[in-house]
């Protein structure tokens, strides 16, 4: 499952599965976004990616097939923008949930048919199952090829790296307990909107729980040791192992734990500070 990830070239991973990864390298991105064309003679496109001319040509160019349907598991800059050209140039569905208000949202997506949890696209050659995941984005949606058995994960889940979780929109409650609901699915492999394929999903998915509840508990210890602290002050302490050029973003994700405290009676703030409630006993649950 290692193919290559070579920026514009369409490579098949799978039965029926072809992964070309667009020109948009970077810090959040890594190699670029993964678009995926499932089918051979009637194709499904999940995350068609940022609106780059180049990258929508070579979307058609490997086309095997007609692309018939467009999906995107979240209408944030990198996964959806190009969805609108490539449905005018190929007469594509558009599927996916409304973007919700937000800067970092594209308004541009506009869905043909919105897709609720369970909801299917069945065809002569393949059935994606929409998997409701909010987290990362409260309309993200993962696609369960149900014949691999594969994962189309979009941000919930990426190869190599945590993934951001940016209040309001993110959650930190919403993103665990989606997380744990894979747990119940039956999956052999991620493919993910970044990233190589990952073919240990369940290990992948207990690695990522724990990962946000050992930075739960050092929210915690830190709100104990500096009560009444700004989120400035704490990513200091919680994100100490992290590069201070990071901490900017680290700090999104920090408010996000905090919130979910908030939410569960743990933490509480005043202002621009925060501090453990009363009753919190500096545990996790």
């Amino acid at each position: 499952m290692s193919a290559p990830l070579t920026v514009g070239v369409a490579i098949e991973i799978g039965p029926g599965v072809r992964r070309l990864v667009a020109p948009n390298p970077g810090p959040m991105t890594g190699p670029g976004t993964n678009t995926y064309l499932v089918g051979e003679k009637e194709l499904a496109v999940v995350d068609p990616g940022p609106r780059i001319e180049k990258h929508i040509a070579a979307i058609q160019e490997a086309a095997p097939g007609r692309i018939k349907w467009i999906l995107v598991t979240h209408t944030h800059p990198d996964h959806s923008p190009a969805a609108r050209d490539l449905a005018a140039a190929t007469g594509a569905l558009l599927l996916g949930r409304t973007a919700p208000a937000g800067r970092l949202q594209d308004q541009t997506f506009v869905a043909d048919r919105v897709l609720n949890d369970g909801d299917v696209l069945d065809t002569e050659e393949f059935c994606l199952r929409a998997v409701h995941t909010p987290g990362h984005a409260s309309n993200h949606v993962c696609y369960r090829h149900q014949g691999l058995g594969w994962l189309f994960t979009g941000d919930h889940i990426m190869s190599g790296s945590t993934v951001v979780i940016d209040p309001p929109d993110g959650d930190m409650k919403d993103y665990l307990e989606s997380l744990a609901r894979l747990k119940t699915l039956d999956l052999s492999a991620l493919a993910p909107g970044h990233g190589p394929l990952i073919d240990d999903p369940s290990d992948t998915v207990d690695w990522l729980i724990n990962h946000r509840l050992k930075r739960e508990s050092k929210v915690i210890a830190c709100l104990s040791k500096n009560p009444d602290s700004t989120v400035e002050l704490l990513t200091k302490c919680v994100y100490d192992e992290v590069a201070e050029s990071l901490h900017r973003l680290a700090a999104r994700s920090l408010t996000a734990h905090l919130i979910k405290l908030e939410k569960e009676n743990r933490a509480q703030r005043t202002a621009n500070t925060w501090r453990l409630a009363r009753k919190s006993h500096q545990q996790p649950r």
